[in-house]
């Protein structure tokens, strides 16, 4: 029993020693990576964003033109029809039950 602590402590040490020798370079090679394409996107950026802008802008724009067309449609057809469909009658009420 007295044997099996030191046993386990230099089974830790190795492994502990070898983990980080074997996972280092592959940590400092995925942050380079990572690093260079941030760097990447952010030297893209401005010409995407606007590209990205200008068509949802365009797209804003098309609706909104459709939009004021069936306001148009909708107050033309109010215009031409009877003034007395537009009136809205009374909502009728139900009887009451005693």
């Amino acid at each position: 029993m007295d044997a099996l602590a030191p046993v386990i402590v230099f089974c830790t040490l190795i492994l502990t020693t070898g983990g980080v020798l074997i996972l280092r370079p592959i940590s400092k090679r995925l942050g380079s990576y990572l690093d260079a394409a941030t760097q990447a996107r952010l030297k893209a950026t401005p010409e995407a964003d606007m590209a990205r802008i200008h068509d949802v802008l365009s797209s804003i724009d098309g609706r909104l033109n459709q939009i004021e067309e069936r306001q148009d449609f909708a107050e033309a057809l109010i215009s031409a029809s009877d003034p007395k469909l537009l009136s809205i009658p009374a909502p009728v009420r139900a009887p009451e039950r005693n």
